[in-house]
């Protein structure tokens, strides 16, 4: 199959390339909502696997002809192009039609969005967003099939984990009971658009505050949690359990179960731009649990209440909450993620509401997602974070998620053919 792959730069422009990255490492990065799925609480099964026979990645040969560079991570990955549509697409499935549907949702951010990929502009996807805004969802197979071509990113090897929306224990005004704050984002903590001050930054920004004449790091958990925002009015609502709190902001959103029965809707309003570091691997590797699940986390922290809230708190990063009245849980397109049909990409691999055909070692998760959300932790051309919905089916399904397999990005067609000439191109002289 034919396919893609930058021409070398410099060394020096890759030594400049580096020290940016380790500078913004330096300085923490963002964690948008959709981060990893987590495990189901203790006494809760996950859902017992599925297996499937994944389809295996594309063989990937190197091209003849010398490629271009600057063209975005993806591209730099490499890109072969799929066999034709008809033969992978999956039947008009339930997954199918909610495929469609999120795609629709997803057109107007398309469109309008500046795609970090690289791979696609607005007005590439200007065709196919047209059609799906009639598009019945029984016929949505053959909309896919269509406007749309397959295109490996990288080698193809996908891994996929799942998330779902958590529902905790929680009330709108503190109790003795219920105590622990849920924080609104302060007004104080501002995001630094990096590419505004160098344009090889772009496409990068951090978040911090502004101490005098100084940019500097946002308070860490540890921090806040001992109270540096007590007192500023930002208490959104209270839980009842802050473990249960930690993991309501690892999943970015979820539901507080009132007192009255009543359900409040919150949703990611930010982070405080620290590094986001998995406990359950911090404490796997220290021998203190054994599978590293959310069962696992949980119990040993909850008998170990004080080393417990020391090793949360050695995950720096903390979300910011704000209530949702509408649809919801909200992704990285500020859009409603749809359930069974949304997944968490890496943005800079896979354009923001573009389809993605995924063919994994689990049935479950087999076929059409829509990439409307990101994750701290889904980095890379092929991982990707499965969104399940609410409710005990979504959590256990989403808890035992660790798939692996194949996977093609549906992009509009004729974008590879553009990206091949863009790629045939002689590179401009120094």
């Amino acid at each position: 199959m034919p396919r893609l792959i930058p021409r070398p730069v410099s060394s020096l422009k890759w030594l400049i390339v580096l020290a940016g990255a380790l500078a913004l490492a330096s300085c923490g990065r963002v964690i948008p909502p959709g981060t990893p799925g987590s495990r189901p609480a203790p006494g809760e099964p996950a859902a017992r696997p599925q297996p499937a026979t994944p389809r295996p990645p594309i063989a990937v040969t190197p091209p003849a002809t010398p490629p271009v560079s600057g063209t975005g991570a993806a591209v730099a990955a490499g890109l072969t192009l799929g066999p034709a549509i008809d033969t992978l697409l999956p039947a008009d499935t339930t997954r199918t039609g909610l495929a469609l549907r999120a795609f629709r949702l997803s057109c107007p951010s398309l469109m309008r969005r500046t795609d970090q990929s690289g791979l696609t502009s607005g007005s590439d996807w200007q065709q196919a967003c047209s059609a799906a805004a009639s598009w019945s969802e029984s016929n949505a197979r053959e909309f896919f099939r269509r406007y749309f071509e397959l295109v490996q990113v990288g080698d193809g090897t996908a891994y996929a984990t799942g998330y779902y929306e958590p529902e905790i224990a929680g009330c709108r005004t503190q109790t003795s009971g219920c105590a622990t704050p849920l924080y609104k984002r302060p007004a104080d903590l501002i995001e630094v658009d990096l590419g505004l001050f160098s344009d090889s930054l772009k496409g990068k920004r951090i978040r911090g505050k502004v101490n005098g004449t100084s940019f500097v790091p946002y308070d860490d958990r540890a921090s806040i949690t001992s109270g540096t925002l007590v007192g500023r009015g930002l208490e959104l609502a209270y839980a009842n359990d802050p473990v249960e709190l930690f993991f309501l902001e690892i999943q970015g959103s979820g539901r507080l179960r009132l007192p009255d029965g009543g359900i409040m809707r919150v949703g990611y309003d930010g982070q405080n731009g620290r590094d986001y570091t998995g406990i359950g691997k911090l404490m796997k590797d220290r021998g203190l649990i054994q599978a590293g699940s959310m069962q696992d986390i949980m119990s040993y922290i909850r008998a170990h209440p004080v080393e417990g809230a020391a090793i949360m708190n050695e995950n720096k990063s903390y979300v910011f909450f704000r209530e949702l009245t509408g649809a919801g849980p909200l992704g990285a397109l500020g859009i409603a993620v749809t359930p069974e049909a949304t997944v968490a990409a890496d943005p800079t691999f896979v354009p923001l509401g573009a389809p993605v055909l995924l063919s994994l070692d689990r049935a479950e998760p087999n076929g059409l997602w829509v990439a409307q959300d990101t994750g701290g932790a889904i980095k890379g051309a092929n991982r990707f974070d499965t969104f399940w919905g609410a409710g005990e089916r979504a959590r256990a399904i989403a808890g035992g998620m660790a798939a692996r397999g194949s996977a093609l990005l549906l992009l509009p067609i004729g974008t590879y053919n553009r990206l091949s000439q863009q790629n045939a191109a002689p590179s401009p002289q120094p």
